[in-house]
């Protein structure tokens, strides 16, 4: 049991110790809820318990802390003390502290993990971009992010899938076509347009380039159709070759590619089926209409156009129909925040469909915006169109471009330094963790060569060594680790582990330049080293949520 846990169970145990006796009555109590204090002489916890249960005792906040207090008991208690109208700070024994050290060594690699819970099964959609070029900045954040919540919640112990919806049906992959037909035939020296909804990325020329390099003219004379549909394979094939690559390469990793054109004709039609069965469809000027005002939306919704095309809308309910039918007990997806105006049709549409919109949750990812020297940067030098990750990464790197990405919360807008996610100072956050980790391969080499053995887990080592407030405060602060991996999955905030891994990087830095680790004292040294090698431990775990490396040397 984690020390946080003992300390809630210890105040509920004397909470019901005093209505057994007849101290308090009988009555529904709140939770127990900890604190840490603002300062270290007003304990380790602190709770507002008795405060909370005036009302349920009829009995003065004072009374009931007194009664507690009296009552308290557990070989985590140091000594509990009434402060203000009936705070209640609580003081933890050193012994505690040493015990979740040891277990951190002991876990290992799992330390934070919690065990799998096979029931709690959850689905993550995200980035999910059209397979018509490369993926951009802003799709970038909507990847870090994503994929940090995936590993996030699997170490809180959901069952996870995560999953990237291709877009690969409809007007998008015809222009995608259209606007490679003409780049070939601009190669060619031929006369040629780019449709007014097509793309004009260098991408397209380079897959414009690799066909005629493959098969020279030999699609010239092919029927515009013929050709425009070779065409579309051959990009879509490419484009969605790169995606994975890219993808992969920033330490993204789905478990299924979920296709829209497996959706055409049947899945929409069975679920346009659903909808009339029950009434929540109807017929207008040639097209079939959902009745999206009847659940929460603005206005009803075309699903069928009069010419008996589907719309866009139509596949998202489908796709959407299908995530329902694979029984996820959540269904997590994330946007960009240009689709804020979506999330209540997509919502309206399940209701239509009677599934519960409870377990369908919609995150929105708000804009990146890139700046150098303190000024904003739009395009890429490269190009002189928006700057892509790639690009990004090349300037940056993967791990910086990550934890920059993850360290805001997904909802405020988020402005990327790139001056300072390139430096190796102190001010870079990754940076700054990351040197922790380097610097602890250091003290063990250091040990190395004073010939003393990095200590290991079940080792015998004389923990009531480490005196130090800031050993102590190291301690405490891994302690709280993973409750912090619990809060941050059911919150779906991953950058509360980015400031975690950051809290602790600094309290490290601190014990490091107050603290002499290689020394005679020989006990205290190994006691100094298994404290560092946790430290290693819960900043590698840490990182590996966010998907950034922990590097032995920088």
């Amino acid at each position: 049991m984690e020390i946080k846990e003992q300390v809630i169970q210890g105040i509920r145990d004397a909470l019901q110790t005093a209505i057994d006796t007849g101290k308090l009555p009988e009555g529904s109590y709140p939770e127990v809820a900890l604190e840490v204090p603002p300062q270290k002489e007003f304990g380790d916890f602190a709770t507002n318990i008795a405060m909370q249960s005036a009302r349920v005792a009829h009995r003065s906040p004072r009374d009931i802390a007194t009664i507690l207090v009296e009552t308290l008991q557990g070989s985590w208690l140091e000594k509990a003390e009434i402060a203000g109208a009936g705070f209640i700070n609580l003081f933890l024994r050193k012994q505690v502290l040493f015990t979740s050290l040891a277990d951190i060594l002991a876990a290992g690699e799992t330390y934070g993990t919690a065990p799998l819970r096979p029931e709690d099964t959850v689905q993550v959609e995200f980035v999910s971009a059209n397979p018509t070029g490369p993926l951009h900045v802003g799709h970038g954040r909507g990847a870090a992010y994503g994929s940090s919540l995936v590993n996030l919640l699997r170490a809180a112990g959901y069952q996870v899938e995560a999953e990237y919806y291709i877009n690969d049906a409809g007007n998008q992959m015809d222009n995608l076509a259209a606007s490679v037909n003409a780049r070939y035939f601009e190669l060619l020296g031929l006369p040629a347009e780019i449709p007014e909804n097509g793309y004009h990325g260098q991408d397209i020329v380079e897959t414009a380039k690799a066909i005629l390099e493959q098969d020279g003219d030999r699609y010239v004379h092919m029927p515009e159709a013929e050709r425009l549909a070779a065409f579309k394979e051959r990009a879509y094939e490419e484009k969605l070759k790169a995606l994975k690559r890219d993808l992969e390469a920033f330490h993204v990793y789905y478990d299924r590619w979920f296709s829209e054109r497996t959706l055409h004709p049947q899945a929409i039609q069975a679920a346009c089926d659903v909808l009339r069965k029950r009434g929540t469809v109807y017929d207008k000027d040639g097209a079939v209409w959902l009745r999206s005002t009847e659940y929460g939306d603005d206005k009803d919704r075309v699903v069928i156009r009069e010419n008996g095309v589907p719309t866009y809308f139509a596949a998202d309910i489908a796709y959407h129909k299908d995530k329902y039918e694979r029984g996820f007990k959540a269904l997590i997806n994330i946007w960009g925040a240009d689709h804020h105006g979506y999330v209540a049709r997509v919502k309206a549409a399940m209701s239509a469909l009677g599934y519960d919109t409870k377990r369908l949750e919609v995150l929105l990812l708000q804009m990146v915006s890139l700046f150098r020297d303190g000024k904003p940067v739009k395009m890429s030098k490269r190009t002189g169109q928006a700057i892509t990750l790639n690009e990004l990464i090349e300037e940056v790197g993967v791990d910086a471009a990550r934890y920059f990405f993850i360290m805001r919360s997904l909802d405020t807008q988020l402005d990327f330094d790139l001056d300072l996610a390139t430096s190796h100072s102190n001010e870079n956050p990754v940076y700054y963790i990351q040197y922790a980790h380097a610097r602890i391969f250091s003290i063990y080499r250091q040990a190395q060569e004073a010939g003393i053995e990095i200590p290991q887990a079940g080792d015998d080592i004389t923990w009531d060594t480490l005196q130090q407030d800031i050993e102590l405060e190291l301690i405490k602060k891994m302690a709280v680790f993973p409750e912090e991996v619990q809060r941050a999955a059911i919150a779906r905030e991953p950058h509360r582990i980015a400031h975690y891994a950051y809290e602790l990087a600094g309290l490290f830095h601190a014990f490091y330049n107050h603290c002499r680790i290689i020394q005679e004292d020989r006990a205290l040294a190994v006691a100094r080293l298994a404290l560092v090698t946790a430290v290693r431990i819960t900043i590698a775990n840490s990182l590996a949520m966010l998907g950034i490396s922990a590097p032995r040397k920088m």
